[in-house]
């Protein structure tokens, strides 16, 4: 997959009027997650990725605290200057197009290193008992 034709899936996912809206969502969130993503899932995102999403995840500082859910839509909603609302559309449509492209197996294990709550963003039901 080339950088253009996951903007052209984010686009058309998201709903979104422009090449450029729906490229400064991908890139907006792909800073996000790679800051909380670490280890070898982090790796085979990147080398997954089109090169210029694995150089924008591989360009982030791992946090040393991971985040909730919620906290990570707010991140995205301050890089953006978006709503809550319209920060969990643009996070959730990322995230699934990228889950879907990588694929289960990979978004599981990423899923695995990240608080619990991340499962929605990436299109798929938590279906692990409640603590």
């Amino acid at each position: 997959m080339t950088w253009q034709e996951l903007v052209d899936r984010i686009r058309t996912a998201g709903r979104y009027d422009s090449d450029a809206e729906a490229e400064r969502v991908l890139r907006a969130v792909l800073r996000v997650l790679g800051a909380h993503v670490i280890g070898d899932e982090r790796c085979e995102l990147v080398r997954l990725l089109p090169a210029e999403a694995g150089a924008l995840l591989a360009a982030q500082i791992p946090v040393t605290e991971p985040v909730t859910a919620p906290e990570f839509v707010e991140r995205v909603a301050l890089g953006l200057v978006l709503t809550p609302a319209e920060a969990r559309w643009a996070t959730s449509t990322v995230l699934t197009v990228v889950g879907a492209y990588v694929g289960d197996d990979l978004t599981r294990r990423v899923l695995a290193g990240l608080p619990r709550g991340y499962a929605l963003l990436f299109g798929l039901a938590d279906l692990a008992p409640a603590a």
